[in-house]
């Protein structure tokens, strides 16, 4: 038998992709199950994008590239910085991961020696903090209450810097409440790290696209660009452009610290897919006009998610300005008793009776540091959200 590692023991696994290979597991049984724990567009990857990955095939597009990023694609995404957010990033200044979730692993563990500290505001996403952990340094949760839409307070943020705060993770629009900042309220935490000269600012835009109600989006280099050259400004285009398996992710940044990240790759994955940087050119270069008619989409059921939940006895549940969750409270439903007996004390509890009782997955706040909630994605069709949202309100009413 071979002998795991000791860190092996600080992280768990991911709560979101076992509740979605739980999910899988039980309609492979025949179970009617509706699954809504998958931060995935169910809409198809656009036709323009599969297009010019089948001409890089074509084309022999199918040899190792640079460490981190093809010309072409750094290119792209230095004009796409330019052109969406104002910022100038030299293609020296970028780095392409296998997904947004390589580029911030690497990052971490280019960065943290053991102790260094990492500010993440609750709710965050679940990988956050494990992460921070396989590189050695510690999580410092803050909460971001219910109470001010799931969004740090500045305050709270100046009391959980310290001497040894290496970074802050700012997530918005957010996994898992869909809570996204506005300017004036992103330039209040930006004003907070001016005074902290020793903390650097990672973000994660991943769902920059994905707002609604006219929200409009903006990112800390760019409200405060005295913190440009401590952030690293991290996005990618699995959400907006539906390219999840595709594994491209991208950030701009120090051009030490994206040295140091090439490093870091090079020792690892090293290179993301060819054909999937080829066709992450495409995107980012591309029309954008599908976008408005999903985030309608998106708008709609969102509404229609919120609206039944916030219906339902026992849960409450806000409207968030973007991504494609929510997160209701079931502060109301915990301490009640299903019809079989149990009785339900946790988030945790909550979620798996539901799936156990109406084959509804969702996934258990507990895994997002703020409780007691779950997240529902509403990534899938209205049918389906109709249907679930009806499967909860039962499920709600039986309780003692």
């Amino acid at each position: 038998m071979i002998a795991t590692a000791e860190r092996l023991a600080r992280i768990k696994p991911s709560p979101t992709i076992a509740v979605t290979n739980l999910a899988k597991e039980l309609k492979a049984q025949g179970r009617d199950v509706i699954g809504l724990g998958a931060g995935e567009p169910d809409f198809d990857t656009p036709d323009h994008i599969k297009d010019a990955a089948i001409k890089a095939i074509r084309d022999g597009d199918t040899k190792y590239t640079a460490v981190d990023g093809t010309p072409a694609l750094k290119e792209a995404i230095s004009r796409k910085f330019a052109r969406e957010n104002g910022l100038t990033y030299e293609p020296s200044q970028i780095t392409v991961g296998t997904g947004g979730k390589q580029v911030l692993y690497n990052a971490l563990m280019a960065t943290l020696d053991p102790g260094d500290e990492v500010v993440i505001p609750a709710p965050y996403w679940v990988s956050y903090p494990d992460m921070v952990l396989l590189a050695g340094g510690e999580p410092v949760f803050v909460t971001a209450p219910e109470q001010t839409g799931f969004k740090l307070r500045p305050e709270d943020l100046e009391a959980a810097i310290g001497p040894k705060t290496k970074w802050v993770i700012l997530n918005s629009p957010n996994n898992p409440s869909g809570a996204a900042y506005t300017q004036a309220e992103l330039e209040a935490i930006c004003d907070v790290l001016k005074r902290h000269a020793h903390v650097a600012v990672m973000t994660d835009d991943m769902y920059e696209h994905l707002v609604y109600d006219d929200f409009t989006f903006t990112t800390p280099a760019q409200v405060a660009p005295e913190l440009y050259d401590r952030t690293l400004t991290v996005n990618g285009v699995s959400k907006a452009y539906a390219m999840t398996g595709w594994r491209i992710g991208y950030a701009g940044g120090p051009a030490s610290l994206i040295k140091a990240i090439a490093k870091i790759q090079s020792q690892s994955t090293s290179n993301p897919s060819s054909v999937s940087q080829a066709a992450a050119v495409a995107a980012l270069d591309g029309p954008t006009d599908f976008l408005a008619a999903r985030n309608a989409t998106f708008k709609e059921r969102r509404d229609l998610v919120a609206d039944a939940l916030d219906a339902t006895p026992g849960l409450r549940c806000r409207r968030p300005e973007g991504a494609f969750y929510v997160y209701p409270s079931c502060a109301g439903v915990i301490g009640k008793r299903t019809p079989d007996g149990q009785v339900l004390e946790t988030s945790e509890d909550v979620a798996r009776s539901l799936l156990e009782r109406e084959g509804v997955a969702v996934v258990h706040g507990s895994a997002f540091g703020l409780d007691p909630c779950f997240r529902i994605s509403y990534a899938t069709s209205t049918d389906l959200l109709e249907d679930a949202c009806g499967r909860i309100e039962r499920f709600c009413s039986e309780l003692d």
